[in-house]
């Protein structure tokens, strides 16, 4: 089964007959705003009053940094980690934008106009923005920008305004949200991104931050085809029409890393309740929790189609799909290390943890140190493999159900090769508790290197060589 997205994206549009942003206000507006001169290279900043009236001044800026030294300076030489931790700290020293949704368009139309600048946002702020500027309610980002938020900062449309997403991005545009609420975004039937469209030679970084609650064709949070990486983040409640209900990543890069990706749905009848990929994109996912997304038919956590996935150091459960893979659909290339791929349900047809399907041979799977247990589908409970060759390594399969293939079923002409592996107490209803091997597959045991396949019932292995039934 083949379900690419053959939807004409946004990006491709930018040029044609997509309306361009209004300009009603925004001469007047960036002249009304009192107080807001945005810090950007070259430019001398004003002191400019936060929402609660304070004016931050040169000399506030270099208490906090020391005698003239430079970001660049401070962060040459800090390893991943410290970059990382020194992310969590409260973002600052960019220009202060009142509570004020007019003030925040001005502020981003002005930063663009420079060249970039980063804005500081009001705390215990709800931006509510009611009008559509050309597809999104607030101005396309153009320049490097970056919005930080503080406690209780928060973007949202208003529920009786027109449908249109939160941002976009465009070619060339940088964004990056720190400490932002992003929601209520909803798009047009076949736009995508119903918080954020990031359209093709973007890039968007998203750090401690919430995507949550937004509406969007593919990528009901997120649509992303440039390079994306989702930080310390949380990516809850957002609904696709068609694939990925929180993010969408095509022909893009996307990195997802500490974050929580949770209770999205993608209705249509497509692929990723949670995290979708199409068109050769690939998606590394690290240190990450999938958990409770739904799909209308298949990945109900996880779904590539001719993609590349790597997801380490993660769980994926508690995902549902309608029709197979409940956990994860794969037709690709994926990686899963230390991976916990539990509890998921596919009531349809197969795969209830995990469904590899082939797209023009090109498909295979690896995994490795993982575990696949408790997962209940009609066909593979753990994984159903249909005509790819996978390889699982130190992997533990146990505890899944099945009608046929209750830890494993694998169809035929597919390669199924296990080493230091325990599938172990699966049941099927009626065949092939631990391994069903359709004639014509091949499954290698490799019990030299530990792999066992005991207690499963109603028996262990279907036309599986070396394994006593």
């Amino acid at each position: 089964m083949s379900y690419q997205d053959t939807h004409e994206p946004e990006a491709a549009r930018q040029n044609g007959d997509r309306p361009r942003p209004r300009r009603r206000w925004w001469a007047a507006g960036i002249a009304g705003v009192t107080g807001l001169a945005l810090s950007t290279v070259g430019v001398a900043a004003a002191p400019a009053a936060d929402a609660a009236g304070r004016t931050q001044t040169t000399a506030d800026d270099h208490s906090k940094h020391g005698s003239g030294m430079t970001d660049a300076r401070r962060d040459r030489g800090k390893t991943d980690a410290r970059r990382d931790h020194d992310d969590k700290g409260k973002p600052g020293g960019g220009t202060p934008v009142p509570c004020d949704a007019d003030a925040l368009i001005a502020a981003i139309t002005l930063a663009n106009a420079r060249g970039g600048a980063t804005l500081d946002l009001a705390k215990n702020c709800t931006y509510l923005l009611t009008a559509d500027l050309g597809g999104a309610g607030l101005p396309a980002i153009t320049t490097p920008i970056t919005l930080n938020g503080s406690k209780h900062t928060i973007i949202e449309r208003a529920a009786a305004a027109d449908e249109f997403r939160i941002l976009i991005v465009e070619a060339g545009g940088d964004l990056t949200l720190n400490h932002l609420t992003i929601t209520g975004g909803q798009t047009e039937t076949f736009d995508d991104g119903g918080g954020i469209l990031a359209n093709s030679g973007s890039t968007l970084a998203i750090n401690h931050s919430v995507i949550k609650k937004n509406i969007g064709n593919n990528g009901g949070g997120v649509a992303s085809f440039g390079t994306t990486t989702v930080k310390h983040s949380t990516v809850s409640g957002n609904t696709a029409r068609a694939s990925a209900g929180g993010l969408q990543n095509t022909a893009g890069l996307l990195t997802i890393g500490h974050s929580t990706i949770t209770k999205n749905t993608a209705t249509g009848f497509a692929i990723g309740g949670g995290v979708g990929s199409v068109n050769n994109a690939t998606t590394r996912i690290s240190h990450s929790s999938i958990t409770h997304n739904h799909s209308g038919l298949a990945g109900g956590g996880i779904g590539d189609n001719a993609a590349i996935s790597v997801v380490t150091d993660s769980t994926v459960s508690h995902n549902t799909a309608a029709n197979s893979g409940g956990g994860i659909f794969e037709e690709g290339q994926l990686t899963l290390r230390r991976v916990k791929l539990t509890d998921n349900n596919a009531p349809g047809d197969g795969a209830g943890g995990l469904e590899i399907q082939n797209v023009l041979g090109a498909s295979a799977a690896t995994i490795e140190d993982s575990e696949i247990t408790n997962n209940r589908a009609p066909r593979g409970g753990g994984i159903r493999n249909l005509a790819v060759p996978v390889v699982l390594r130190n992997t533990r399969i146990a505890g899944n159900q099945a009608d046929t293939g209750g830890g494993v079923f694998n169809n035929d002409n597919a390669i199924l090769t296990l080493f230091a592996t325990k599938i172990v107490k699966n049941t099927a209803v009626t065949d092939g508790g631990g391994i069903l091997n359709i004639a014509g597959g091949t499954v290698n045991l490799n019990t030299a290197t530990g792999t066992v396949v005991i207690k499963n019932r109603p028996n262990n292995c279907v036309n599986v060589p070396g394994c006593a039934g």
